[in-house]
Order: C-alpha cells, then structure tokens, then sequence
C-alpha cells in the first residue's frame, strides 16, 4: 500500500488532480460555514439546542455537512440538484422527446444536463423561499428571534443567496469531475457525510466511557465492519447473463466473435428507494405535528408508531424501499429494449430464443436479483434503528446514522469510484494499481 501511494504521487497529471479534488472540497467546506447575513447566530444555536429535532431535519442536516442547521450559503447542499435529476429520470417515461434526447449520445445528455439546471433553479427557488419564511418564524423560548429584519429585503437576500450557493456547489462539481479525480457531485455529498464523522466517534466513546462499558464498544466496531461489507457486497454485486454473438464474414474467413454479458447489478436502483421511503414515512409525522394533531391520543399513538425505532416504523419503512427498488429499477431497466437490441445485432443467450423469450427470460432474473437487493437494502437501511434500540446509553444516534443507511451506501459508492479511477490511472501508465493479483472490478 505504501508503494502504491508513492506511485500516486509519482505521476504529475494524477498528483495535480488530487490536490486540485482536495482544494474545491476545503472550498465546500469553508462555504458550508458562511451564514446567509441577517441572521443571529447564537439565536440561531439556542433554538436548535432547545428544539426537538425532526428524523427528516436531521437526515437532511447529515446530508449536507450540518450547513442546513447553520443556514449557510449552502444550506440546501446538493440536493436540489439530485432531486432535479431524479425528476427528469422519471420524466423519460412520461415525455417522449426526453427519452428521444436520452438517446441521441452526448448531445443529447447535454441538453437534458442543461435542462436538469434549470430545474435546480426552480426547486432552489421554492425551498429556499419557504426555508426563509421557516427561519424568520424561529425564536428561542426567552423570546429572541432569529432573523431580526423581517423585511421584503431579507427574503429576497436570503433566497438568492441559497439559490446562488446550490448553483456554486452544481459547478464545483463539474469542475471536480472535469479536472480532478472521482465524481464531482458525490464527493460533495460524501464530504459533507464522513466531515460529521470525527464528533459523532467522540460522544459515542464519551457515552461508553461514562456508562463502564467497554465491550460495547467492541461488539459496534465489529457490526459497523460487517455492515460496511455488507454494503460493499451490495454495491459491487451484479449478476452477469452470457451473450453471444454469430458468426461474423472478414475477408475469406469467418470468425466467431467473442462471448460477452450482460451485467445485472444486484442493487440497480442505488440509494433512490430510501431517499423515497425517508421523505414519506416522515411526512404523516410531520402533518401531525404541524396541524397540532398530537391533541388526539390515536394521532399522538400513530406518531410514537411511526418514530424511528418502532416496529411499525421499520416494517412500513422496509416495505417502502423493497416497493421502491422495483419502482425506479422498471424505470431505469427496459428488458424488451435490450432483447431488441441484441437481436438487431445478432447476439443472443444461449439456449434462450430471441425476441420476447430473451425480454421475459431477463426480466425473470431482474426481478429475482432486485428481491434479494432490496431486502438486503432494507436491513442496511433499518440497522441504525437497531443498533440505537439495543444501545441507547452507548451509542450517538448521529454516529449510528453514519454507519448506516443512506450516507453508508453513498460513502462507500463514491470511495470505490474514485479508488476505482485511481488504479485506472496507475494502471495506464503502467504503475502497479490497490490489488495486484485480482484488479479492482467495476460497479457496472
């Protein structure tokens, strides 16, 4: 490993890409820690600290490097742009001239790239607006408001401000993609994940510390390891279908072409379906205490159900990833396509008939892989829920959440993206790569 470090700053062009990544993500940083002016911040502090904090609030915080609850420039993250992306994916299936873009290669992707922008803007706009019109609502229980000037003038400032700094975040990522190593966007996401990491490490050693329970913390590290290979397994897992292809005429010769496949991945729908299942699950609980139904004791009983940790909740919340899994993967995965397309150029599976069999013979193993992806998504996705319900004395809540869930799969989705880019580098210029006997395989 140590080699292979040196040989990472062996070669001029990776070096200069790294730093260049590392530079852009203290940038991030620095700008995550930026109020948006008008704003008392130790209002601001105060009311946090005396408010109870919802599970959406908090997921949404993590998400974004703790800049929401700062109410920085970039408050919203990143965000709005994957929410904008997720939209224009589903819109395919609505809009034809969306797919027919989709399709026409990187002209095409440029447009709808453009387009997805635009979109940022409009839903940076909105949220922004009504996360100003929050903010200006907040004040502390001796009275203090949180934004002093409640003028027409503070909104506008405050939304623009918002808008301009997801915009900022949308650019740096390209310029990460473009100049430096790994994706831009979602190492964004992951920096403002594994930045919480350090104080979430210490409360839970301090809880450890002042409960006398040292064992504790060695059964965490042991679960946290093996949900972290779980979620390797998940991400890298694929289940690859044999295609050939007939016999080809060059010359006077024929030649018989070589075998290929069709790589299936066992989680296709990503981190999608919990992102789907989190905002949901959390919005009956939110309707109940926005409209003051915690009066009534079956809409008080209904919100203790559906609180993190609660059987009911992770029941409903796992049925909703599984349902969603298949939802986004029949959107993102056409089986009668892929049939068409190898029968137009002659490749076919073998002892499986082209056309309709092929369609239907792929969309049998499709749906069996996205079973067992989405079951497995579902108990990476609850095991926070576990591991707070069995140690609540010991264990931080924020640190359980890093360790699972959502911010587990896109840390260790992106950490093998950009190490996977690395040994391609390293690879390229003949320089040995992170695993010598067996290469690094691909996600797709």
């Amino acid at each position: 490993m140590a080699n292979v470090v040196v040989n990472i700053f062996k070669i001029p062009d990776l070096r200069k890409r790294i730093f260049f990544t590392i530079f852009i993500l203290v940038v991030y940083r620095i700008g995550a820690h930026i109020p948006i002016p008008g704003i008392n911040i130790d209002a601001l502090k105060t009311y946090f600290s005396e408010a109870q904090s919802s599970g959406l609030l908090n997921f949404f915080d993590l998400m974004v490097g703790g800049a929401f609850k700062r109410f920085s420039l970039f408050a919203l993250g990143i965000m709005p742009y994957i929410t904008s992306s997720i939209i224009f994916d589903l819109l395919k299936v609505v809009f034809p001239y969306l797919e027919k873009l989709s399709k026409e290669g990187h002209e095409g992707q440029k447009k709808i790239n453009q387009l997805v922008r635009y979109g940022t803007v409009v839903l940076c706009t909105v949220q922004s607006f009504s996360l100003t019109f929050w903010l200006r609502s907040m004040k502390t229980r001796g009275g203090t408001p949180v934004v002093a000037d409640e003028t027409i003038g503070f909104i506008i400032l405050a939304v623009v401000s918002i808008t301009t700094g997801t915009m900022v975040l949308v650019w740096l990522g390209e310029v990460i993609t473009e100049r430096g190593i790994g994706n831009g966007v979602s190492l964004l996401i992951m920096a403002g994940i594994i930045v919480r990491a350090p104080q979430a490490v210490q409360q839970t050693i301090l809880k450890i510390r002042d409960t006398g329970e040292p064992i504790i913390g060695i059964i965490l590290v042991i679960v946290f390891l093996v949900v972290i290979a779980g979620s390797i397994l998940l991400t890298l897992g694929t289940r690859r279908i044999p295609v050939q292809y007939g016999k080809k005429i060059v010359g006077k010769s024929v030649m018989q072409q070589s075998a290929q496949y069709i790589p299936l991945r066992v989680n296709a729908a990503g981190v999608i379906p919990i992102i789907f299942a989190s905002a949901l699950i959390v919005f009956p609980s939110q309707a109940i205490g926005m409209f003051g139904g915690t009066n009534s004791a079956f809409m008080h009983r209904l919100q203790f159900w559906l609180s993190p940790g609660q059987a009911p909740y992770m029941i409903l919340y796992s049925t909703l990833i599984i349902f969603f899994c298949y939802f986004y993967t029949s959107i993102r995965f056409n089986p009668t396509e892929i049939a068409d397309n190898l029968k137009k150029y002659g490749g076919f599976i073998p002892g499986i008939r082209p056309g309709q069999n092929t369609a239907e013979y792929i969309m049998v193993i499709l749906n069996r892989i996205t079973l067992s992806g989405s079951v497995f998504l579902a108990l990476i996705a609850i095991a926070p829920d576990f591991i707070i319900r069995m140690w609540p004395e010991q264990v931080s809540p924020e640190l359980a959440y890093l360790f699972g869930g959502t911010s587990l799969l896109i840390v260790v989705g992106v950490a093998l993206d950009t190490l996977k880019q690395i040994e391609s580098q390293l690879l390229m210029r003949h320089y040995d790569g992170f695993i010598k006997s067996t290469r690094m395989k691909s996600r797709y």
